[in-house]
Order: C-alpha cells, then structure tokens, then sequence
C-alpha cells in the first residue's frame, strides 16, 4: 500500500470539530493549547462550542482547520505508531491545507502555521472590498471550458479558474459582474449547474494580489525546514520538498488556480492507491474517489476514525 495524506481546506468547518480528540487524547489537547498560545486565542473553544458564524469568519477558520488536522495527525504519530516520513510517500492539502500539509511534514511548525494562517485569512478578506468580489462554480464542465468561459467573461475585469476540483467541477473567481457573466455563459454551454458561492472574498485570482505581498512578507520572516515527505503543490501539482520551493509556491498559491485534479492524479499515478483525509469532514475524500476511482479515500477526524487506522 502507498499512502497519501491529504489536508482539507475552507468550507470543511463544522462546530465540534476537535472536541472528541480534545476529550480523549493528549497529544491533541497539546496542539489546541499551542495553537490558542500563537493566536492569543482561544480558538479551540471557538472550535468545540462555537457559534458557527464566528467560526466561519476565514481568519478563524483557516487556523482552525489547520488545529484539527494536526490534532489528529499528533494522536495518529503518538497512539498508532504512525512515522510520516516512513509510512507516507506524499502529502497536499486545498488550499489553506497546503499549510496544514506542510505543518505535517515539519516544513513548518504549529505555532508558525497558525499564526501566518490568521495573517492569511485576514489579507484575503482585506484585499477585496465586500461585494465587489465573488466566486460561482461550474459544474458538468472540465477545465478547459470552465478557461475559455472565464476568458469571455473578463470584459476588462478579472476572472479567473480558481479551483479545478476534478469530476467536472470548477470554480471560478474575480469581480462580481464578471463571474456572474461567467455563470451566464456556462448554463448557455450546457453546464449541469452554474451557481454563485456564498463566499466572503473571491479567492485565487488576480485581484488577491495585495494579499499575496503580505504572504511573501511574512513568509520571509518564518524559518522554513525541508519538508520530511514530499508535499504535493497546489500551484505546480507535482512535488516540492525544499524551503525556496515552498515559499514560492505559497506565494503564489494565493493568486494562483488550486490545481487539485491534477495534484491527486500525480500522486495515483506516481503509485498511491489509499487516500486518508486527515481533519475535518470528507470533501476531498469524495473528490478522491472520482479522480482516482482505483484509489480508497478514507476521512480521519473523530477518535473512532483513529482507531480504526491501521499501518
């Protein structure tokens, strides 16, 4: 068996996330408290009790996802005798997962993560004035449609892929009227659904540009390890291990398409055939499953989840 570790992103919170592995296993009570100590938060309470609304605001939950990952990845290392480097041949997350992946792989520690995901979140909102960003998703079309639509779309504005999910489902991004063009075009070129997200920004397109300076700002001040396992990247999909690498990649991942239909046919082709989402919910396990049909994809977030894990 060859396994992958893969890292939810936004969108996989949900209150109580965490709470179980709070409750029965310290090696995930110790990366609550580090995390709440970074943020001068208490974010696991957020986490564990909410109320939703707070905890879906994206400086929040983009530490908090990463928590919960991490959480059950630490129990995982401490109670079922998982070593990273040795029992899995990649990692990749979507997204704000590619942090909690590389958090993982030791390219970067807890603390450090928290903090430039709270520093994320909050320049993706900042960067674009509410309502004049958005964010839709085509569905029923492949990626080069879903390009060639956006394209049209423009009219001297931004739109762009934001996201190629796999299985005909694809998000663009960038001014409001542009993306609802965009939406427009593709129900008139037989998309099965085209419809607006309720997002709070619009996420990995042009108009993210001042948030990715303040990424690379703040990222050249973060001490960055060699990664212990390969991680698969979101703006490349195929694999980066060194600390120029990844700081360029994260960089430009804020702009940039999240490519990861790609990313989990590189891993299946390179060999992985079990998938374990590790974290909240199971959304990229369903991606998983049509992507790579010849894979299992399996969701590891509650302690019975860990349990059941076996090398």
């Amino acid at each position: 068996m060859s396994r992958a570790f893969i890292f939810p992103g936004q969108g996989s919170q949900a209150v109580g996330m965490g709470a179980g592995l709070s409750e029965n296993h310290p090696a995930a009570r110790a990366v609550f408290a580090e995390v709440d100590e970074a943020l001068g938060q208490n974010l696991s309470r957020l986490m564990f009790d909410g109320p939703a609304e707070e905890l879906t605001l994206t400086a929040n939950a983009q530490p908090a996802l990463m928590a919960a990952s991490l959480a059950v990845l630490r129990v995982l290392e401490a109670e079922r005798g998982l070593d990273l480097s040795r029992d899995v041949a990649f990692v990749a997350g979507h997204s704000l997962g590619e942090y909690s992946a590389l958090a993982a792989a030791g390219a970067l520690t807890v603390a450090d993560t928290a903090r430039l995901l709270r520093l994320r979140g909050e320049a993706m909102q900042r960067a674009v004035p509410v309502g004049t960003g958005a964010m839709a998703a085509l569905l029923g079309l492949e990626v080069e449609a879903a390009e060639e639509i956006a394209g049209e779309a423009e009219q001297g504005e931004v739109c762009d892929v934001a996201n190629d999910n796999g299985a005909g489902q694809v998000v663009v991004s960038g001014h409001k009227s542009a993306v609802e063009r965009a939406v427009a075009i593709a129900q008139s070129r037989g998309a099965k659904r085209a419809v607006m997200l309720n997002v709070s920004a619009p996420f990995h397109c042009a108009l993210m540009g001042p948030a990715a300076e303040t990424m690379r700002a703040a990222l050249d001040q973060v001490t960055l390890s060699a990664a212990t396992v390969p991680v698969m990247a979101n703006i490349l999909a195929s694999p980066i291990r060194e600390p120029a690498a990844i700081r360029d990649a994260l960089v430009r991942q804020v702009t940039g398409t999240v490519r990861w239909r790609e990313c989990v046919a590189a891993m299946a082709a390179a060999g992985v055939d079990a998938f374990y989402e590790i974290g909240s919910g199971k959304v990229l396990s369903g991606l998983v499953r049509r992507i790579a049909p010849g894979a299992s994809a399996t969701p590891i977030g509650a302690p019975a989840d860990i349990a059941a894990f076996t090398l």
